[in-house]
């Protein structure tokens, strides 16, 4: 892939910030800004905590397959906090950091997640594309993110994460196959 290419995937912005305040459930846009509070997440949130998924990000172009499938679902229903657009976030390895708007410097921790109790898309829809497709990060600055900000690979991991246990790694591979 040619150094224009790659850096054009490495680039997006903010479609949407989401935020709920329970586990399982499909989360609001909100229309202002939301902070960021450093390894914490999302304040306000019901995924904000000390642990390595503490915000998490959906593509656009993710939420789009599930709207060619005639689901009718758009930003934050897959209870993503960021909702992004124009940057290809499957193809971050872990440890990877990105910069959301001016402040907000995140920490790729964990790429999809395992499903341990369906969530209302997938009795909606019988499936979920966010435990493959949703990314996680741990909050490394304290800021805000608001709807049109710049979302930038300010560099590339070598995948791996210091703040990811060694078990919620093992989960997902043993939950691929």
């Amino acid at each position: 892939m040619e150094q224009a290419e790659r850096n054009r995937n490495m680039r997006g912005r903010v479609r949407s910030v989401n935020v709920s305040k329970r586990k399982g459930t499909r989360k609001t846009p909100c229309t202002s800004p939301i902070a960021v509070i450093e390894h914490q997440g999302v304040a306000g949130d019901a995924h904000a905590g000390d642990w390595h998924r503490q915000v998490s990000l959906l593509a656009w172009e993710s939420i789009e397959k599930a709207r060619a499938m005639k689901l009718d679902v758009a930003e934050g229903d897959f209870a993503e906090n960021v909702t992004t657009e124009g940057i290809d976030l499957l193809s971050l390895p872990l440890g990877t950091h990105v910069r959301i708007g001016d402040d907000v410097l995140l920490e790729l921790s964990q790429i999809g997640k395992v499903c341990h109790t369906k969530c209302a898309i997938y009795h909606l829809a019988g499936d979920c594309i966010f435990p493959r497709e949703g990314i996680f990060f741990v909050a490394l600055s304290d800021g805000q993110i608001k709807e049109g900000d710049a979302v930038e690979v300010v560099s590339l991991g070598d995948g791996t994460c210091g703040y990811t246990p060694p078990e919620a790694l093992e989960e997902l591979r043993a939950a691929q196959g």
